[in-house]
């Protein structure tokens, strides 16, 4: 096999799978059927070429096929249709499977002398009255590797086959020849009548199609007709010139519904506003506002004045009500409220808004594709950006100086509840008019049982007071990671379910027409030139 017509069919393949669903199957099905059928078609292998006599009623096909052959056998006549079924001519070296692959039941052995390889056709009338002779002729003209197209000087230019057939094959000029059979009945007009037939070829777009004139009746330059066919045949290049000319033909419209231009990519800005849009509807926010207040509290809890922090634990933790913990597993659920009609809307816009920008530039249906790879997923958002919230490591770890702090509190607690108690024994011993009998030692004046009381109550007030300026400084950091560390989480929902698949997406119409063009870069498959002409 060509390695450029193998590169070719990968290339189209490609486009093909990658096209699917995006682009109008008016262009995306024939492309996929010409892969298809080439690839049945190269199974058989490229030892046969199939070549098929096709033309209007009373042209001379079946006269020229019965010539070409060297028997009749073919019917021929006055009542038309003359040819009913198609008729095959096989030559040596010719697979069944090949036929069988063809449709063609009416079979005969070619001659010895005949070239190896070669399957001779003689398809019904394309004109024919009958349905099912049209429909033959429809079918084997897409996959016959060699056309001989036979028209006679008064149906040459007849609409029927240049609009039915040979203008909807203008690139296939390497897999056709047209025969103007008759030439004995012009004269000596035979040449300024092929010159003519060449013009309306080329009309057509035709203008390299080889033209033969020839008379089935007499034989006159029929050699020249059977010494190009050898020489297709031979050359065994026919079948690949023929699958080169479709898949040139069923790229083209591939390419132009994919159409020309570079998207403008996902914009910083967009991406910004699309992740603000989403940190707003997964509560974010709040959770940034919960942290630095769960700080703030717990805090309090570990360093406050111990005989009055103990009023903060009737007060719910801020995260815990939250259902969010330090150290969550990733399919938790949060006690975060859903997102509000408003916060849908936004995220609804930033969507569209993103998609939008990111495949200006690009042509219909680009634009509407990208839309819907960008949506394609909004239903899982609420549900992902609460995963997102519930699995976020807050870093909610206690600090160090908590559990030092809280041990001076007690401390100070301790000496403020040994002078107090030791008022209170003093106080009773003063009312027992005891009071002398036990001296109290004090402290530059001060009496020692007062100075433990004041002392310790200041000295946990001001401790309380330092944490306390210590814990709102921390707060504000605790905060500040959890901001951050939510808004990777809520970007990453936001590169998995929108931004990867509308990046995904734009990227399918650069690949799309990379592949088009490595098929276009592939030069076409020579051919033998006309023999006599």
């Amino acid at each position: 096999m060509s390695g450029g017509l193998d590169q070719r069919l990968t290339a189209l393949a490609e486009a093909v799978r990658l096209a699917e669903g995006r682009l109008d199957q008016e262009a995306v099905e024939p492309a996929r059927a010409v892969v298809e059928r080439a690839g049945e078609r190269l199974g058989h292998g490229l030892e046969a070429t199939v070549v098929a006599l096709a033309g209007p009623t009373g042209a001379g096909k079946s006269t020229l096929f019965n010539l070409l052959v060297g028997r009749d056998l073919s019917s021929s006549g006055v009542r038309r249709p003359t040819t009913s079924s198609t008729t095959a001519a096989v030559g040596e070296a010719v697979q069944p499977a090949l036929l069988d692959w063809l449709g063609v039941r009416s079979r005969h052995a070619l001659d010895a002398g005949a070239p190896a390889g070669l399957v001779l056709l003689d398809l019904p009338d394309f004109d024919s009255v009958q349905t099912a002779h049209r429909d033959e002729v429809d079918r084997l003209v897409r996959i016959v590797d060699l056309l001989v197209w036979v028209v006679d000087p008064q149906k040459y230019a007849d609409a029927a086959l240049h609009d039915g057939y040979l203008r909807p094959m203008a690139g296939h000029a390497a897999a056709m020849l047209v025969v103007l059979n008759q030439a004995d009945l012009l004269g000596d007009q035979v040449d300024r009548a092929r010159k003519d037939l060449e013009r309306v070829l080329a009309s057509s777009g035709l203008d390299d199609v080889p033209v033969l004139a020839l008379s089935a009746r007499t034989g006159e330059g029929t050699d020249a007709l059977r010494k190009t066919v050898e020489a297709r045949v031979r050359g065994r290049q026919a079948v690949l010139a023929r699958l080169d000319a479709d898949v040139g033909a069923a790229a083209a419209p591939l390419r132009a519904a994919a159409g020309e231009g570079r998207p403008a990519g996902i914009g910083r800005r967009d991406r910004e506003q699309l992740v603000a849009a989403l940190a707003e509807a997964a509560g974010l926010p709040g959770v940034v506002r919960a942290v630095e207040r769960a700080h703030k509290h717990r805090g309090a809890l570990a360093t406050g004045v111990p005989w009055i922090a103990w009023v903060r634990r009737l007060r719910p933790d801020p995260l815990r009500r939250l259902g969010l913990e330090r150290a969550q597993r990733e399919d938790a659920r949060t006690s975060l409220p859903p997102p509000t009609p408003v916060e849908r809307a936004l995220v609804d816009s930033a969507i569209r808004t993103l998609a939008r920008d990111a495949s200006d530039g690009l042509p219909a249906p680009w634009p509407a594709l990208a839309r819907r790879a960008a949506t394609a997923n909004e239903s899982a958002l609420a549900d992902r950006l609460d995963h997102a919230m519930a699995g976020a490591d807050l870093r909610m770890s206690r600090p160090r100086w908590w559990s030092v702090a809280r041990w001076v509190q007690r401390a100070c607690a301790a000496l403020a509840a040994a002078g107090a108690l030791w008022l209170v024994v003093l106080a009773g011993l003063g009312y027992l008019q005891l009071g002398d009998a036990v001296p109290t030692p004090d402290l530059k004046g001060v009496p020692v049982p007062t100075a433990l009381l004041l002392g310790g109550v200041a000295l946990a007030l001001l401790l309380a007071l330092l944490a306390r300026l210590a814990n709102r400084a921390g707060a504000r950091r605790r905060a500040r990671r959890a901001r951050r560390a939510l808004h990777d989480r809520v970007t990453t929902v936001a590169d998995d379910l929108v931004l990867t698949p509308l990046e995904d997406e734009l990227a399918v119409h650069a690949a799309v027409l990379k592949a088009l063009d490595g098929e276009r870069k592939r030069g076409a498959v020579r051919v033998p030139a006309l023999v006599g002409r």
